[in-house]
């Protein structure tokens, strides 16, 4: 499986540049921040249940 390095980067940022204009790219960018928070937001509120699942089995074993 291969990374993409920098220059990979910098060539997919010219290429969204030319495709949607400077204009429109901060508006992207902007879009894609808030979409990536509510995606961490909603798998944060999910791990906690499971966390305290585990939580709650590990004082059970340490009472018995």
């Amino acid at each position: 499986m291969s990374t993409i390095g920098i220059p990979g980067l910098i060539l997919i940022l010219i290429i969204a540049l030319v495709m949607f204009g400077p204009k429109k790219l901060p508006e992207l960018g902007r879009a894609m921040g808030k979409t990536l928070k509510e995606f961490k937001d909603a798998t944060r509120d999910l791990t906690p249940d499971l966390d305290d699942d585990d939580d709650h089995k590990k004082k059970e074993k340490k009472n018995t």
